[in-house]
């Protein structure tokens, strides 16, 4: 298998020399060493340090680009490698994109990465039935037309991105997506009080959405509330068993807790789906 030098990394793909060695010292690539402990990338690697260099590009600060890596890369377990994920910024947070979910790589929180080329319209399935009578299907149209004004603002005026996806919501209180997209801007934005309430006013309407308690954890446990972030994470477990993400982090909080039996079985569990 070829390998590639730091300074082969920087001639190729314009990766500042701080960046590609901040990512070895985190332990988010772990290259081989050559004559005298040089530095030897695989292609893997590279594509790894390419996505870091976008990143950078994009005016990430490096030790969020490190964070956001870092958070992927555990999310993925030992010996997973990160090429099969999607990673971008998006304004000034880093987003990323596996099997059809899209999350914030720092925060955890999932979101609806709406993309037209990719999937033509977001979350037309947490709508009601299209055969509602009129009134609904014109609540939703409205709403939909919203949302997709919120995503348009969102990496560069989000003060409107949330006007926008707020009067989604008023529209339409049972769309899934601006309650997904609005509170992780929210968190992102250091306002996880104004992203708890959020969430839980979206779960009075969507009572049965695992994303929505999931994401709420998520913001409880930014919160330092780690109590009542299990309780939604166990919520999310109960409507979507096989929801790895929610099983790791809610084993991570039992082992911080010291319910060993509690964190294994929930690790236990996330291992079994990983597979």
């Amino acid at each position: 298998m070829p390998t590639y030098t730091l300074k082969d990394a920087e001639a190729m793909l314009g990766i500042p020399r701080s960046v590609a060695t901040r990512l070895v010292a985190e332990g988010i690539i772990t290259p081989a060493r050559g004559p005298r402990r040089a530095l030897l990338f695989t292609f893997q690697d590279m594509v790894l340090l390419r996505t870091a260099n976008s990143l950078h590009d994009a005016k990430i600060p490096t030790r969020l680009i490190v964070r956001a890596l870092a958070r992927v890369k555990a999310s993925r377990g030992a010996g997973q490698p990160l090429t099969g994920v999607r990673i971008r910024a998006m304004g000034n947070e880093v987003a990323t994109r596996d099997e059809g979910r899209g999350w914030q790589a720092v925060s955890g929180q999932m979101l609806m990465d709406f993309e037209l080329g990719e999937t033509g319209a977001a979350g037309v399935g947490s709508l009601r039935d299209s055969r509602a009578p009129a009134a609904e299907a014109a609540a939703v149209a409205v709403a939909k037309d919203w949302f997709l004004v919120g995503a348009e603002l969102e990496s560069e005026r989000p003060t409107e991105a949330e006007e926008a996806y707020r009067r989604a919501v008023d529209a339409e209180p049972m769309f899934l997506d601006p309650y997904l997209n609005l509170g992780c801007m929210l968190c992102g934005a250091g306002r996880c009080d104004d992203a708890v309430q959020l969430y839980r006013f979206g779960i009075t309407h969507l009572p049965n959405e695992p994303l929505l308690h999931f994401n709420l954890a998520v913001a409880l446990e930014d919160q330092a509330r780690p109590h009542e972030a299990l309780t939604s994470y166990e919520r999310c477990i109960q409507l979507a068993p096989d929801f790895a993400d929610a099983h790791y982090n809610a084993a991570s909080i039992y082992e911080t807790l010291g319910n060993a039996m509690r964190a294994i079985r929930h690790f236990n569990t996330y291992r079994r789906l990983q597979r």
